[in-house]
């Protein structure tokens, strides 16, 4: 949510790095898709390989609609790929799959940025959007308690950005070892998953970027009252 101000020219820098994230992850993850793996596993079977190996087969690999909606869901403990992904035999598919398994090897393992991120998710779905609510009632009502309300509970998804890098990097370093280590994926294969997965490790540095942005911005107008 954003309201217009002289203070938005903060928030400028990781527009702008946001729009090139989001950009390059698609352009890589195109480029990618149409490269396929050399042994021809699909994303699905490359999940279900990796999930095995480590003692989970318990949690089920399953389609969902959408591009690029994929992701392990630690709640129900499933791994969800999108179509993209789970019928596709592209090094783009393998990475993905593999990076998602990496995030239920964390879940397995008490991972505890993972655990640390799981644990503030109610709190994040509700101050995500209260905390611009009570912020603006404080600008409304010239309450710098409203205010300060309004910027504790911003902090609280700042916090949730933040923790989301180290548990999102892990899970592509342990996505890149095991392809490398159980010869999924071999050389130039290898780089290309890298190139992926890095690209889309910089939404997520985006994304953080965008939410301390953001912090800053209020807590410069929440001075200003």
């Amino acid at each position: 949510m954003f309201f217009y101000d002289s203070t938005f020219i903060i928030l400028i820098p990781a527009l702008i790095i946001s729009a090139w994230a989001q950009m390059k992850v698609k352009s890589t993850f195109d480029k990618f898709s149409r490269v396929r793996s050399i042994n021809g596993y699909t994303g699905a079977q490359v999940a279900r390989m990796l999930l095995d190996s480590e003692g989970l087969y318990d949690v089920p690999v399953e389609q969902i609609s959408g591009r690029l909606t994929d992701h392990y869901d630690p709640r129900n403990r499933v791994m969800r790929l999108s179509p993209d992904v789970y019928g596709s035999t592209s090094i783009a598919a393998i990475g993905v799959a593999a990076h998602e398994t990496g995030h239920a090897i964390q879940h397995q393992r008490h991972y505890a940025p993972l655990q640390i991120r799981s644990a503030i998710v109610p709190v994040v779905n509700f101050s995500s959007n209260a905390s611009w609510i009570i912020f603006l009632l404080g600008f409304i009502f010239r309450s710098t308690y409203l205010l300060n309300i309004g910027v504790l509970l911003f902090g609280a998804v700042v916090l949730f950005q933040l923790v989301t890098l180290p548990v999102e990097f892990d899970a592509s370093n342990r996505a890149l070892k095991i392809l490398s280590g159980r010869a999924i994926l071999y050389g130039d294969e290898i780089k290309g998953a890298k190139s992926v997965l890095s690209a889309a490790a910089m939404t997520y540095v985006a994304a953080a970027l965008m939410a301390v942005s953001q912090l800053l911005r209020l807590l410069i107008l929440s001075r200003e009252e």
